[in-house]
């Protein structure tokens, strides 16, 4: 089991799907050396250099903090079931009740739509704020999902980091 990244300080909470294989294996959150988080998170704007997996201080001194919906690794995220999405609603919702981010960010849509029933959601900010954080989705920054290209993740979370921190 992978730790939970960050503390009352963490104004954009990250939420993972659950950890890949290596992830778990290394004890990092989005460790796979082709997880393109780190250079989306710098492109992006959160940090001013891209950042290792391993820079936990860092991470949290950008005012980040990383978990996942799921704790249990797997090869691919496909190979969790909906009842296991859904589960960890509870327990991220207690992450969020202690740690009071303004800002939660779900990456991977299909994920939320699953968890949430939310089946028509889209990329970007969400109506409903969850446990008092304003909720927003983001494309899944693995290196799996084609269906983002590393311009479009950019621009994604750009927006989100615009909303938390102001343009800039």
């Amino acid at each position: 089991m992978i730790p939970d990244l960050g503390g009352p300080d963490t104004q954009v909470l990250l939420v993972g799907i659950n950890p890949s294989l290596y992830s778990g294996w290394s004890g990092r959150h989005f460790a796979r050396p082709g997880n393109r988080l780190w250079r989306t998170l710098h492109d992006a704007g959160f940090t001013e250099r891209r950042l290792l997996p391993s820079e936990t201080a860092e991470i949290q001194a950008a005012g980040l903090g990383i978990t996942n919906l799921v704790a249990r690794a797997t090869a691919r995220a496909d190979e969790l079931d909906d009842s296991e999405l859904r589960a960890g609603l509870g327990p991220l919702g207690e992450l969020i009740d202690a740690w009071r981010p303004g800002y939660v960010a779900f990456l991977g849509i299909s994920t939320y739509r699953i968890a949430f029933d939310r089946r028509k959601a889209g990329v970007g900010p969400q109506p409903e704020a969850f446990h008092g954080a304003s909720t927003w989705v983001l494309p899944n920054p693995s290196g799996l999902n084609a269906h983002y290209q590393q311009p479009d993740l950019n621009a994604a979370y750009r927006a989100l980091r615009d909303a938390a921190f102001g343009a800039g």
